[in-house]
């Protein structure tokens, strides 16, 4: 099985998500969440926190994230888990390879030419806003 991570990262007051500009495939030309491979045998909240790090410069003691949901594509064999933290403190962004800018929670995140994953990133940040209190822990 391929396995991926997914990281939602909220700014401290919960009014914005870090997104990534895809510089190549796949979803070149879109906006997409942070995340990567998750190598064999890594645990898989590690492996979000390497990621994190590498591709934001963001570390644990500026964020906590939790397990907040899985996708499973079952023809080509591939998982992917998704976490979700709010930033402790401002940070200042360090970018690997992708450009990073922060969206408003209000942004139209179904709008498939501008955002990656057929519509998952609405979907995602529709249910935290709905169950927002069960999800991130003040």
């Amino acid at each position: 099985m391929h396995l991926f991570n997914l990281i939602i990262v909220l700014d401290k007051n919960e009014e914005k998500v870090l997104m990534c500009y895809r510089s190549k495939d796949p979803y070149i030309g879109k906006y997409n969440l942070v995340g990567g491979k998750i190598e064999e045998g890594e645990d898989y909240l590690e492996s979000a926190y390497r990621e994190l790090y590498e591709e934001t410069g963001i570390d644990k003691a500026r964020i906590s994230l939790r397990h907040f949901m899985n996708f499973e594509w079952l023809p080509i064999d591939m998982k992917m888990m998704v976490y979700i933290g709010k930033l402790s403190q401002e940070v200042e962004l360090k970018e690997e390879i992708h450009k990073l800018f922060w969206f408003s929670l209000d942004e139209n995140f179904y709008d498939l030419d501008r955002f990656a994953g057929e519509g998952n990133i609405g979907h995602m940040i529709e249910i935290y806003k709905i169950h927002r209190n069960k999800i991130i822990k003040d």
